[in-house]
């Protein structure tokens, strides 16, 4: 087995290309393994993490016409960018997405989307199969039912991919706070959706700003 230590393997924004597949309301109205709306939050999270680095970020569906757009809260966030519609069910079989990351001669491959054991598996095995760094981002991913979701991230971690959850991506693409270029929007990706730790922050910054009351 080849381990994945060391600096270099640590994600970088400069390294990365993120795809989210089939965030889509048919794949959500069978989401069994996270709460939907935790999964609406942390991929919505997850897309404005990778505009505040700017990591290009490729969009999909599976059939929208029948399955339903991708989520709003995701599009929002790139728009007017084109969402690649497919037919196949494994992403890295149609020429138009996997050109797309191509095109970004990036080869730190990120991946969420629904439902883990197909749409996410599927492509995450094939193209670390043909030498790409894949990680899978799995609270902004889902299946069908815990034990799918489960088994999937077990059959991928077989396969040498790597598993990581949103936020823990976004600080090990800022690295250190004193990138102040991403630390500010970052910060604010952080108070919109990370709940307590957003609440916690904006408390901090009142504190700071309020007045300690004189002994009386």
């Amino acid at each position: 087995m080849t381990f994945r230590n060391g600096l270099d393997s640590l994600l970088r924004p400069e390294d990365s290309v993120l795809v989210l597949i089939d965030h889509q309301p048919y794949q959500l109205a069978n989401l069994n393994s996270h709460d939907p709306q935790a999964v609406v939050n942390n991929t919505t999270a997850l897309a404005k993490t990778a505009k505040v680095f700017g990591v290009p970020t490729i969009l999909t569906s599976v059939i929208a016409g029948r399955g339903g757009l991708i989520f709003k809260h995701v599009t929002d966030v790139f728009p007017g960018q084109e969402v690649i519609d497919r037919t196949f069910i494994n992403t890295w079989e149609d020429k138009a997405v996997v050109d797309a990351v191509k095109a970004t001669g990036r080869k730190q491959l990120i991946i969420a989307g629904l439902w883990t054991e197909i749409c996410v598996a599927m492509p995450a095995i094939q193209a670390a199969g043909e030498g790409w760094d894949v990680t899978v981002i799995t609270d902004a991913s889902g299946g069908t039912s815990v034990e799918a979701h489960a088994v999937a991230i077990q059959r991928m971690i077989a396969a040498g991919i790597n598993m990581m959850t949103w936020l823990a991506l976004a600080a090990e693409w800022q690295r250190d706070w004193a990138r102040v270029d991403t630390a500010g929007p970052l910060t604010q990706v952080m108070i919109d959706h990370v709940g307590g730790s957003g609440v916690a922050f904006m408390w901090e910054q009142q504190l700071l700003n309020t007045p300690v009351p004189a002994a009386g």
